[in-house]
């Protein structure tokens, strides 16, 4: 009996990595890279003990242990300031992976009626699902062994193979469990956006738990399975009960995953939906009502989650000057800055990480509208008196509103939260404006969203290549000493690095400017492209 549960379920999972030829060598590539390149250039930077010791002072205040997380400070060597300073952010990014590639192959499949054509062959009626954790457990598995040996064949002297491999399993670990999270979520939600978004909120509330935990209370990092990859402490105490600890967990999921699967209904999901009204309002009639409607939830989760972010890293900020309060390393350190306090200097990072994020829900009520097209739902509405101009303008109007409240709500956050724990408060339209001053930049980035959407749709995903290059480059900029040039590459880049700096609006025209050039040039080139049905 079990094995006509299974049946088939190898020849499905040669099916998932044909169909995903591309896509997971791209994303183990893109994580190995920037993997390997880290601890290089942090020899290369920090040659001596004594530079590190430098930075690990840097590193030992609130606002950087809410970031990156906690570590052995007093063994800063150049293992464990890789892994202090990378690992977290590489974790969340594979849990990321995990979470997109699982979805499209469970419910994005059932929601398609790929799964309905499948079953009506020999197969089991698990399948499907299984056939894709397996292939993501052997793909997260591939990742920690490349990783691992990788980083122990750079050969450098504190970077031995245990702490090496211990490095790789927590990345693949985090990848498993975050596999088992999305599929659990595969079974509850009636669609895939839902499964994507309840699952990454899953991954954000993940990071600030442990965020929250690391600085106030540590208890709260053991609820977190982000919190259990910092607790691996790899290169210095190498502790491998957190990996164990997270592959029982991620059993548990994969385990309620395939017992869901099996009780419920084909297309059908656990999580309750009310049915709709017997008549449309007017306004739900249009084009943007219509695209509002079914962005509403995950709207609201991002602005809820955008707010928390905001005032989980404003409730550190009254910390950080009476931490370096008579620090003569870190006043010479800082001699470049001169005139401005350490939390002033340190708002600039804190608001290129939120405006990099506030980035993410309009890039993907943008995209949305692609989703639509690919689902051959698009059709209905141009097949009445709405053109194609007007559609594509009411995801685009969506999408800029999305980019404002964001960014809003987070500078809001920051600002609340700011105010409550600090002696001398940041005056509201301080932070307020440095937040705002992003929006230019997050306008570049949509009206890149509309242009691939105009020229090259089935591409629309290379946007998040470029929102993650804008990522590493600015966040880690300041870390590896870039080249400036390397900076100015993002859009994000050319924002005036407030209150450090002076305000300049010549970059802020500019990218607005430049936003709408693109957009117009991506009207243009839906109007003119096939719809794909």
């Amino acid at each position: 009996m079990a094995n006509m549960i299974y049946r088939r379920t190898g020849r499905l999972s040669r099916l998932i990595i044909r169909r995903d030829r591309l896509r997971i060598p791209i994303w183990l590539i893109g994580i190995c890279f920037f993997t390997f390149i880290v601890p290089v250039t942090f020899l290369g930077l920090y040659g001596s003990q004594q530079e590190r010791d430098a930075m690990a002072e840097t590193m030992e205040n609130p606002a950087m242990i809410a970031m990156v997380g906690q570590a052995d400070l007093d063994n800063y060597t150049v293992g464990v300031m890789t892994a202090h300073q990378m690992l977290l952010m590489t974790a969340v990014v594979v849990g990321l992976m995990s979470i997109l590639l699982v979805a499209r192959h469970t419910r994005g499949d059932e929601e398609d009626g790929r799964i309905e054509l499948i079953r009506s062959l020999p197969v089991g009626r698990l399948s499907s699902l299984n056939a894709t954790l397996v292939v993501y457990t052997i793909t997260n598995i591939l990742l920690a062994i490349i990783v691992g040996v990788g980083l122990y064949a750079l050969n450098i002297e504190s970077m031995n193979l245990e702490g090496s491999l211990l490095y790789g399993a927590a990345l693949g670990a985090t990848g498993i469990i975050f596999a088992g999270v999305t599929a659990l979520f595969a079974q509850l939600s009636e669609s895939s956006r839902g499964t994507i978004g309840y699952s990454i909120a899953v991954l954000l509330i993940a990071y600030l738990v442990r965020g929250i935990g690391d600085v106030s209370n540590e208890a709260l990092s053991w609820i977190s399975p982000l919190g259990w990859v910092t607790k691996t402490a790899a290169y210095g105490e190498n502790n491998w009960w957190p990996i164990i600890l997270t592959l029982i967990v991620s059993l548990v999921l994969f385990s309620l995953a395939n017992y869901l699967n099996a009780i419920r209904d084909l297309e059908a999901g656990f999580l309750p939906s009310k049915p709709g009204k017997k008549h449309a309002t007017a306004f739900l009639q249009s084009p943007i009502g219509l695209a509002l409607r079914l962005q509403r939830t995950g709207t609201i989760s991002w602005a809820i989650g955008m707010f928390v972010m905001g005032a989980s890293y404003g409730s550190v900020l009254g910390d950080l000057d009476s931490f370096f309060e008579g620090n003569d390393l870190m006043q010479q350190m800082l001699a470049s800055e001169e005139g401005f306090s350490v939390t002033e200097q340190f708002l600039p990072m804190l608001m290129i990480v939120m405006g990099i994020l506030a980035t993410v829900p309009p890039i993907m009520a943008m995209n949305k509208l692609y989703g639509e097209e690919k689902k051959n739902r698009v059709e209905h509405i141009l097949g009445r008196a709405v053109s194609r101009t007007k559609l594509m303008a009411s995801f685009l109007i969506i999408s800029v509103v999305n980019a404002f409240v964001m960014i809003s709500l987070a500078g809001i956050g920051l600002w609340v939260a700011g105010a409550s724990v600090m002696d001398e408060p940041f005056e509201f339209g301080t932070i307020y404006g440095m937040a705002l001053a992003y929006y230019p930049a997050m306008l570049v980035m949509i009206s890149m969203a509309v242009l691939l959407i105009g020229y090259l749709p089935r591409r629309t995903s290379l946007i998040w290549l470029y929102v993650f290059y804008s990522f590493m480059v600015l966040y880690l900029g300041g870390i590896f000493q870039l080249e400036e040039w390397v900076g100015k590459l993002s859009p994000f880049g050319h924002v005036p690095q407030l209150p450090v700096e002076e305000m300049s609006w010549m970059p802020i025209v500019i990218l607005t400017v430049v936003a709408l050039v693109l957009s117009i040039l991506g009207f243009i080139g839906y109007n003119k492209r096939d719809i794909e049905g």
